[in-house]
């Protein structure tokens, strides 16, 4: 995952360049872009934008619902003993209430909610490390053992701690997918190369951070050891060991309000995806039906079923983004020229305020 995140970085920047540099005004004035739209526009290629679009409105009922609401539905259950269903009805009304109801103003307490819960799931974890300190060197060293011994290579797992890592990490910050880009292309933004720059600290925040305490405090509680724990359990079992009672609630609070944030967020992605393909407003209602009812299905299905589904259709999504930001990565080199060279002159225009600041003083 930190491997994978470290390029991502370079690859979500590169997204977010593109993503404002080829963005058009729709039929409703506003900006929209994504791969759909530098695939065509700028690499030429309307077959890969097409194949994009079909494969990221599948992929929005993976990453951004079935495995949200499975994972939501395992921990309620595990922390609170509430069954899949129910927590799969509460869910898809929820989902259902914003984007077939048009409450939007749920959709915008959860917004605020999310960076609120993320600092203190964050705070918790940090505590969790610091008051353990002297375990973290051990924890890194287990890690970096378990995937790299001669044990592992023999039984291959290396290839599956490559396999896993870099694909819960894309799962993670998305970085490759093309999704985020679609999104930065709605920034309002003078320069491609600024809303680039501030996009590729999503992956930082994401996998370095979040997911490396998270994964921290799993190692350090040891709970991983136990085979009849599913994945979906383990940070609470983990958070649990540290801080006793309200460690599974802290896991399950926060996982509920980023999950639900992701639904929605990949509600506008799977749209966006489709509209490109089909310009009929009744198409796009019964995508919204069909997206909001594989909430309740992705929370009642077998958790090996709704991953497995979300890597195949991750990995169909990247493709045609990755060969678009290959082929027009020319642009990128170009735009990040225009990028540090407006930086500088910002810099220096700075410098010669302050200075005539200080002699006027």
């Amino acid at each position: 995952m930190w491997f994978s995140a470290f390029f991502g970085m370079a690859t979500k920047y590169s997204e977010a360049i593109l993503a404002v540099r080829f963005r058009v005004k729709d039929s409703k004035g506003q900006m929209a872009g994504g791969p759909m739209y530098y695939l065509e526009h700028g690499l030429k290629q309307k077959w890969l934008a097409v194949l994009f679009a079909l494969f990221g409105v599948l992929a929005s009922f993976g990453i951004g619902n079935g495995t949200q609401s499975n994972s939501v539905a395992g921990v309620v259950n595990s922390t609170f003993k509430i069954d899949p269903w129910i927590t799969g009805i509460i869910l898809t009304i929820f989902v259902g209430l914003v984007i077939l109801g048009g409450i939007q103003s749920i959709g915008k307490v959860t917004a605020v909610f999310v960076p609120v819960m993320a600092i203190f799931y964050l705070a918790s974890g940090l505590i969790i490390i610091i008051m353990n300190i002297t375990a973290v060197p051990e924890a890194f060293m287990t890690i970096i053992k378990m995937a790299f011994s001669g044990e592992a290579a023999a039984g291959g797992a290396i290839g599956a701690a490559i396999r896993y890592g870099v694909a819960r990490g894309v799962f993670s910050n998305e970085a490759g997918l093309g999704s985020a880009p679609i999104a930065a292309a709605a920034a309002k933004t003078d320069l491609p190369g600024r809303q680039a720059l501030i996009s590729m600290t999503q992956v930082f925040f994401d996998t370095f951070l979040i997911c490396s305490i998270t994964g921290l405090t799993i190692v350090m509680s040891g709970v991983y050891t136990n085979p009849k724990l599913e994945a979906n359990a383990l940070t609470t079992q983990a958070f649990g060991h540290f801080l006793g009672s309200w460690g599974p609630i802290v896991v399950a609070i926060g996982l509920i309000f980023f999950a639900s944030s992701t639904i929605l967020g990949w509600a506008y992605y799977g749209e966006k995806c489709f509209q490109y393909l089909f310009k009929n407003p009744f198409a796009l209602l019964v995508y919204r039906i069909i997206f909001v009812a594989f909430v309740f299905i992705g929370a009642t299905i077998p958790l090996n079923i709704v991953w497995t589904f979300s890597d195949v259709a991750n990995g169909l999504m990247a493709i045609p983004n990755l060969i678009g930001l290959i082929g027009l990565s020319g642009i990128v080199v170009f735009e990040t020229k225009r990028i540090k060279e407006k930086l500088k002159e910002e810099k220096k225009e700075k410098l010669n305020n302050k200075a005539e600041q200080s002699a006027k003083a």
